[in-house]
């Protein structure tokens, strides 16, 4: 007696796991419709301006590089979101009879079904529209876009399979946070890329388009072009290359599938070594001032560094302040006072201090029964971020100024820096105990349900506060600038934004810290909430 087919099996069990996903709150349910909603409306886009370059001279550059790109987010999809897809996780499945090739076949199958391959179906769809001409090339577009969408799902899986001991892991996890650094650099290429392209034409992706098409899945898409110009014996090598990809990707795929079902976990094996080494003070303890004030600096980098809520954080911030500046500079359109965006990124680090240690504060709240405890803990926050905010606001501000060649204004530069790093600071500190609320530890979202008002409230209500502050130093530096003899005296606007930023983080904090002390009970619960 045959074994019972399981593929319809698994293909059900992930509709059950998007089904039940959705009936766990009525907020998951708004925001998978919403996202759901956006990527068909983006795919559906994608899809008519693929159409519409049909007969185009340079359409197949077009798709092949979308394709290319859109099999590149495969690959990666896996190690920026491991939780996304629960399925992408074969060791819940390890007490099961399952022999590897129906395994494989089922999964394959069940990964079929989500936005993600209709999104890839639609994109791959317009792509062979475009480049298509002729009956023989829509054929074998068919098949094209069959074994593209296949080569996509094929692989993530293997890049999920391969590296599923990591992703499940913490430091696994930790990956995720290079998703921010991936979008905020993508973006700014995209954007660099769509001004030269808007500047030079469609012609300056031939080249890129000539090696990618014999790249899968983008080959597939080569392809179709091959015949529609009568090359057949070029479009064969292609549909071949594509389907020997799809093999050595299952093969691959088969062979972690059954290491990975065979072999015990070694991460669950006793380290004696490990157990025996004792925990020593780090270096950096010891530069640290002493007392309470270098014991909470120490909690906050470590927060910094083993966090991956907060890593994430810092990481994104620190990518977005660099680019920003940086690539308008290098794009011969920015200003040196884009180099204060470095200082804004960072300071929004200084908001919601307490929500970042989540349920953990109770133990901080335990420390705090003054006011005086209450300063002291939120000054040691604000010197730990001082401790990487300004040396990397200087940075980020010299860089720019020698990019553009504008030294004169480097002072002017520095100062409105260190005066807007200031203000969010001295802001921070008071929204924190104002407007605290909870960051989840689990999943994505950096908001608990039911506090995204207060999380608006907190840091955009504050950015508007730290604005209005740095007022005083923005008039006079446009006073000194519109001035006759203002030239010869803008090198004051470094002192003067400095002791203002001094000033403003001082006034903030003390402001902040009998607020702290008084509602100590309502940031616990708030904090606490997720």
């Amino acid at each position: 007696m045959s074994a019972p087919a399981i593929t319809p099996v698994f293909v059900r069990l992930k509709l059950s796991l998007l089904r039940n996903g959705l009936r766990q709150s009525g907020g998951r349910k708004a925001a998978y419709i919403t996202s759901a909603v956006f990527a068909l409306l983006f795919a559906a886009l994608q899809l008519i301006g693929l159409i519409a370059l049909r007969g185009h001279a340079h359409a197949e550059s077009v798709a092949v590089l979308a394709v290319a790109v859109l099999g590149l987010g495969w690959a990666v999809m896996p190690l920026f979101f491991p939780s996304g897809d629960e399925t992408l996780d074969p060791t819940r499945l390890v007490m099961l009879p399952l022999r590897p090739r129906p395994l494989i076949r089922a999964l394959l199958t069940a990964s079929l079904v989500g936005i993600g391959p209709l999104f890839t179906l639609c994109l791959l769809v317009g792509s062979v529209v475009a480049v298509a001409r002729g009956g023989a090339a829509f054929a074998v577009g068919a098949v094209a876009v069959v074994l593209a969408l296949l080569v996509c799902v094929a692989f993530a899986r293997a890049v999920a399979v391969a590296n599923v001991r990591l992703l499940t892991s913490r430091k696994g996890r930790d990956l995720a946070v290079l998703s921010g650094l991936v979008i905020a650099i993508g973006a700014q290429i995209v954007n660099f890329g769509a001004q030269r392209l808007g500047a030079s034409g469609l012609g300056e992706l031939d080249p890129a388009a000539g090696v990618l098409q014999w790249v899968p899945p983008a080959s597939a898409i080569g392809a179709v072009h091959a015949v529609s110009e009568g090359s057949y014996g070029l479009a064969v090598a292609q549909l071949a290359l594509t389907a020997g990809a799809l093999m050595a990707l299952l093969a691959l795929w088969s062979r972690h599938l059954t290491r990975l079902m065979t072999s015990p976990d070694g991460s669950t094996l006793p380290g004696a070594e490990s157990a025996a080494k004792e925990r020593s003070s780090t270096g950096l303890a010891r530069l640290l001032p002493a007392g309470r004030t270098g014991t909470v600096m120490e909690r906050s980098l470590r927060y910094v560094w083993r966090d991956p809520k907060t890593k994430a954080a810092w990481v994104t911030s620190l990518a977005i302040g660099l680019i920003v500046p940086v690539f308008n500079a290098w794009q011969g359109t920015g200003s040196v006072y884009f180099a204060c965006f470095a200082a804004g990124m960072l300071g929004i680090q200084m908001y919601n201090q307490f929500g970042q240690d989540t349920s953990a504060f109770w133990m901080v709240a335990m420390t705090i029964s003054s006011t005086r405890d209450a300063y002291v803990e939120l000054r040691a926050r604000a010197y730990a971020l001082l401790l990487i905010t300004l040396p990397y606001a200087t940075l980020v501000t010299v860089l720019t100024t020698a990019m553009l060649g504008d030294w004169r204004r480097l002072p002017e530069a520095l100062g409105l820096s260190f005066a807007l790093l200031g203000a969010m600071l001295a802001t921070g500190a008071w929204t924190s105990a104002r407007f605290p609320y909870s960051i989840p530890q689990e999943g994505y979202k950096n908001v608990a349900p039911g506090q995204a008002g207060l999380a608006w409230i907190s840091i955009f209500g504050g950015m508007v506060a730290a604005a209005l502050l740095c007022a005083p130093v923005i008039a006079l530096t446009i006073w000194l600038n519109v001035s006759a003899d203002g030239d010869d005296w803008t090198w004051l606007l470094l002192p003067a934004g400095t002791v203002y930023g001094a000033v403003l983080t001082a006034a903030g904090l003390k402001l902040a810290a009998p607020r702290t002390a008084r509602r100590l009970p309502e940031i616990l619960a708030a904090v606490s909430k997720g």
